[in-house]
């Protein structure tokens, strides 16, 4: 019996990493779906248009207006506070020169989001 245990216990130990490991891959793929969607959306003079002010990676005629965007996991710790900046910047300062693109329904939630996660990865 106490074989048969540790027979079934050292099977499925590595099955449940298995596991974990495929989820966490399927993550991975999900996000760089989604920082690929961001990365076009915050590059299209029509859409996001982030360039307009910020300057950014890769990008190619950047504006000086908005701050650079580097360092963003250490400037926004929290992810749902940068996703709040870009929904509606006048909540943290009222004075913002940065469109409020979620409250003017300028970009969609969605939109948002991807761009988030993109802007995240800087």
């Amino acid at each position: 019996m106490k074989n048969r245990r540790s027979l079934l216990t050292g099977a499925l130990v590595p099955l449940v990493i298995m596991a974990i490991m495929l989820v966490n891959l399927q993550a991975v793929l999900a996000d760089a779906d989604q920082v690929a969607k961001g990365k076009e959306l915050a590059f299209d003079r029509k859409k996001g248009n982030c360039l307009a002010c910020h300057m950014i990676d890769d990008g190619s005629l950047p504006g000086t207006t908005g701050p650079p965007l580097v360092a963003m996991q250490q400037r926004f710790p929290e992810f749902e506070d940068l996703v709040s900046q870009i929904s509606n910047p006048l909540l943290n300062n009222p004075n913002s020169m940065m469109p409020p693109f979620g409250l003017h329904n300028i970009l969609t939630d969605e939109d948002i989001q991807n761009i988030a996660v993109y802007i995240y990865t800087l």
